[in-house]
């Protein structure tokens, strides 16, 4: 396994990761959309911790409908980052306009990133600071490959995924409410059992200004798939709850651990994929600000 500060297995998520690309590529089109609309002509944009390349995906295509550009993707992790390159190299064949596709391997929590990367337009990085041992310090890195007046997003926060019925029928009614309580024990567990862990004591939008970005601003998105669920977000429903169980399951009861083993069985009457009320509820919020030009 590629070594990431939470020691995490992130190449066993990349099926998980496309499925979401999928689901949510109408709304990551229009956010980048929005994003792109900041930046000039023939911007260059860097997307740290690209996950399967949606977002990448979405940011190329917004730019080769504005002259062109260059997408630089930055990850640890060879798999993501060989997956995510590709992605995006096969999408932007269809462009009218070019988008230069670089992929470079640097951890993002470490000071080589700026020596090779720097003077970007957008710095695009969603669900990454959170899994940087200093938070602070890698916000204040992320603004360091920043060109005057480039923008820096951050996708960091937001709502928790629903996807499941108060009343399974399996153990006890509220398991969902007790997943989600049991993933944020394991995330503050992930957290401090980092080498070198170090808090953030503020907000997100706080922690941009304190990187000395100004126009700190943030805006939210929805994601509503609801029941019945197509069997794309089946899948994704079995791909959160299995991602859920893997890291929180010895936190939950012996009767809620139970019901897990059998909501996750292909072959057991209750198994969660089969069902029709199932559905994916969630938001995430993006937090941006602008470096000083000049």
């Amino acid at each position: 396994m590629t070594h990431t500060h939470d020691g995490i297995d992130w190449p066993s998520r990349l099926a998980a990761f496309r499925r979401i690309d999928e689901l949510q590529e109408p709304v990551m089109r229009t956010v980048a959309e929005r994003l792109i609309e900041l930046t000039p002509a023939r911007a260059t944009v860097a997307d740290i911790g690209p996950g399967a390349g949606g977002m990448s995906t979405a940011l190329a295509m917004a730019m080769g409908k504005r002259g062109g550009g260059t997408v630089v993707l930055v990850d640890a992790v060879p798999e993501l980052l060989s997956a995510s390159a590709e992605q995006v190299r096969r999408a932007v064949t269809s462009l009218p306009e070019q988008v230069d596709v670089r992929a470079i391997r640097v951890d993002a929590a470490s000071d080589e990133l700026t020596s090779l990367l720097s003077d970007v337009d957008l710095v695009w990085a969603s669900r990454v600071v959170h899994h940087l041992p200093d938070q602070q310090d890698g916000i204040n890195r992320l603004t360091r490959l920043l060109a005057p007046g480039g923008w820096l997003a951050i996708s960091e926060g937001g709502l928790g995924t629903r996807c499941l019925p108060w009343d399974l029928g399996v153990g006890e009614p509220g398991l969902g409410d007790r997943l989600e309580a049991a993933g944020a024990a394991w995330f503050a567990d992930m957290r401090s059992g980092m080498p070198g862990s170090v808090r953030l004591p503020v907000g997100w939008t706080q922690a941009l200004a304190d990187a000395g970005l100004v126009g700190v601003s943030s805006f939210s998105y929805l994601i509503d798939l609801p029941a019945p669920p197509s069997e794309r977000v089946r899948q994704s429903v079995v791909d959160w709850l299995s991602w859920v169980a893997g890291v929180a399951a010895e936190r939950l009861g012996e009767a809620d651990q139970a019901a897990l083993v059998r909501l996750l069985d292909p072959d057991d009457p209750a198994f969660v994929g089969a069902r029709d009320d199932v559905f994916i509820l969630t938001a995430s919020t993006i937090h941006l600000g602008r470096k000083i030009s000049g």
